[in-house]
């Protein structure tokens, strides 16, 4: 009886300890050394994991823009519940970028709770610096915009469906 109950305490370890060790893997914000972008807010942080294997130009431009501060002090001009919140305009008005666009970098990456894609006007051509942050899933948008980032880590989920119209990204930085 003794050696039955020892096997059965061995074998429960082992698959805790290998339930443990996905759970740990999964929790990883960045898969393979991606980006991860951190957005501050008086709401809470939000943080995502960059693509540069499907969007390449996408996230080199990003980088770039995070890297010298253009994100710093701009607001979420546009909020749409149960859909995005978007950002990422120094009009704050959506109608302003950078001043530079970015050929579309269309992908298979859906639209997913927490997925991070650029806005743009009908050209698709179009996107410069606004993004979007999708509040659910928005499989009709699925490879019509370009997909660069996704928000994994559940602090950042809960933040997202806080933001406002007018709240501020009061400072953005790129690991």
């Amino acid at each position: 009886m003794g050696h039955r109950w020892f096997k059965a305490v061995i074998i429960c370890t082992f698959i805790f300890s290998m339930g443990a060790a996905a759970l740990v893997v999964g929790a990883a914000p960045a898969q393979g050394g991606n980006p991860v972008v951190t957005i501050e807010t008086d709401k809470g942080n939000i943080i995502f994991e960059m693509y540069p294997d499907v969007a390449p130009k996408t996230v080199a431009r990003i980088t770039e823009l995070v890297k010298q501060g253009f994100y710093n002090g701009l607001t979420f001009h546009r909020v749409v519940p149960g859909f995005v919140i978007q950002g990422g305009d120094p009009k704050g008005n959506g109608t302003g970028g950078s001043g530079v666009n970015l050929k579309a970098e269309f992908n298979k990456k859906p639209h997913l709770l927490g997925t991070v894609a650029m806005a743009r006007a009908q050209d698709p051509d179009s996107a410069d610096s606004q993004f979007y942050i999708c509040l659910g899933p928005q499989s009709f948008l699925d490879g019509k915009y370009t997909v660069f980032g996704q928000v994994t880590d559940k602090p950042s989920l809960e933040v997202i469906q806080k933001i406002h119209q007018g709240d501020v990204m009061k400072k953005v930085t790129v690991k």
